[in-house]
Order: C-alpha cells, then sequence, then structure tokens
C-alpha cells in the first residue's frame, strides 16, 4: 500500500506556517550563500539612495512633455526637482562603471568588490547599470513589498535575489560589503546609513569599511553630523567613520584608495612573495 503521508520538508501547508518561519528565515541565509559561493563573490561595493530618481535623459523628456500645458503647473514643478535630482543617477551610473574597470583591472583577484544594490529602480538601477555598461556582474537584493518593486533588468540574472525578511536582505548588504556609497534618498537610505554605521561604530563590524555619503550640499540640508558632536551625542572620531565626497572623481579616488590599502596591499605582497619563492625552488 502506498504512504501518502507527507514529508515534512515536502508539505508547503507546514512550511508556510508560522511554526516553520526559523525554516524560511535560515532559506534566505543559505540559499543566498550558496548562489554567492557558486558565482565566486567574494565581496561587495553597495550603493544606497532613492528608489525614486531618474535619469536626466528621462527626466528632460519628463519636462519637455508638461511645458506649455494647461494646468500643469504643479507637475512641472515635480518634473523640474527631479530633473534637477536626476544628477545622482547619473553620477551613481558613472561611479558604480568606474569601480567596476577599476575592479575587474585588478591583477591576481576574481569577482572583487562587485557592486550591490537593493535591486530596485532609482539609484539601485542606476549602480546596476554601471556596472553592466562596464562589462561587470552586479548584485540586486530585492524585497517583496505590499506595492510591487519588480527587479531592475541591469542585474546580473545569476545574482538577482528576492527576499521577504528585511533583517536577511540586511545581513547580506552588510556581510559581504567591503564599502558603501550612500546617495541622496529618504527613510530607507537614512535607516541602512544608520544602521551600518551603528555597527561600524560599536564594533560589531569589525572589518575595515570605507563609507562615503555622497554630495555635502544635499546632505548638509538634510542631516547635521557636527551638530551631534557638539551636543555630546556622539564623539568627535565617529566623524571619522565616513567620507563626504562631492564628485565622482572624489569618491572613487577615496574608495579604491582605502580598499587598496585595508584589502589588496597586503594580498598583492603575499603574492610576489609566494611568486618569488616559487622562483626560487
Amino acid at each position: 500500500m502506498a504512504n501518502n503521508i507527507k514529508k515534512a520538508y515536502n508539505d508547503p501547508e507546514f512550511l508556510y506556517s508560522a511554526d516553520a518561519r526559523p525554516i524560511r528565515i535560515l532559506s534566505e541565509f543559505l540559499e543566498p550563500q550558496s548562489r554567492f559561493r557558486h558565482a565566486k563573490i567574494k565581496d561587495t561595493i553597495v550603493f544606497f539612495g532613492s528608489a525614486r530618481l531618474i535619469s536626466g535623459k528621462d527626466a528632460k523628456k519628463k519636462v519637455k512633455s508638461l511645458k506649455g500645458k494647461k494646468k500643469s503647473s504643479d507637475k512641472l514643478a515635480d518634473a523640474l526637482i527631479d530633473l534637477e535630482m536626476s544628477r545622482y543617477y547619473d553620477d551613481a551610473v558613472e561611479l558604480s562603471s568606474k569601480l567596476t574597470k577599476w575592479s575587474l583591472g585588478l591583477e591576481n583577484t576574481h569577482r572583487r568588490f562587485v557592486i550591490c544594490s537593493g535591486g530596485g529602480p532609482g539609484i539601485m538601477e542606476a549602480s546596476n547599470l554601471g556596472a553592466k555598461k562596464a562589462g561587470g556582474k552586479s548584485i540586486g537584493l530585492n524585497i517583496s513589498l505590499p506595492f510591487e518593486q519588480s527587479p531592475n533588468p541591469y542585474i546580473s540574472k545569476d545574482l538577482n535575489f528576492e527576499f521577504h525578511y528585511f533583517f536577511m536582505r540586511k545581513f547580506w548588504f552588510a556581510y559581504l560589503a567591503k564599502a558603501l556609497v550612500i546617495m541622496p534618498g529618504g527613510f530607507g537610505t537614512i535607516d541602512e546609513l544608520f544602521e551600518i554605521l551603528t555597527l561600524v561604530q560599536t564594533g560589531k563590524i569589525r572589518k575595515k569599511m570605507p563609507i562615503v555619503i555622497y554630495d555635502k550640499e544635499f546632505w548638509g540640508k538634510i542631516l547635521n553630523f557636527e551638530e551631534f558632536a557638539k551636543k555630546r551625542l556622539i564623539e568627535k572620531s565617529d566623524l571619522d567613520l565616513f567620507y563626504i565626497a562631492n564628485s565622482v572623481d572624489d569618491a572613487f579616488d577615496y574608495l579604491t584608495r582605502e580598499l587598496y590599502k585595508h584589502y589588496l596591499k597586503i594580498e598583492v605582497s603575499l603574492f610576489n612573495i609566494n611568486k618569488k619563492s616559487h622562483k626560487d625552488e
């Protein structure tokens, strides 16, 4: 007689129950880990920023379509703000592309400092687009939301992830990251910035992690970091946990210098030592 009793691991009713939540959480650790190992992804540069920003090209089209139309003053005003903010989208594309080209040009390394984003539109899309333009792979760590956030089309196919749990998604952002780029954004971007800063400040993240906050003009109107220190809410030394960059070249130079110093200098030295010892054999 055939046994029709379902095994627990093959029972959807159980797997989607409250009792099986730990299994689902563990799956969002193990499945990405397996894919990262298969793709030989060692570490990442994570881009955070607004999902609402659009490219300069699209912003100009939007403004053009609204000019001269009746009863469109509010929409035109919004479109002009979108055009003003579009430079950050374009800068994210350029910075991601430059970092990817730099990574691909490194000797004696493989799949280092791969661009990683939240997988959606805006700055996330821009960073994935920049990596693709440079001929490199990039990662998208998407999240299921009540309002649909579709993965952008520039993520590498084998590195496109969909998470249910925010904390597991945040784990993968932090665990592989060797550097962080914070472009202009809203609540989500600020949440991600301060969470990483807190982990670095408290030593929960022990690795060296250069953090670039992009554009003093923007962030200076949003957050007054110096005031935190003046009011003794943080140490003055905590202001050294991040670097404010005002251009793509500024951000690129800082990130590559720091990544080389903390992660590549020792590895290159060890490679040269091993290479020399092999010649002596």
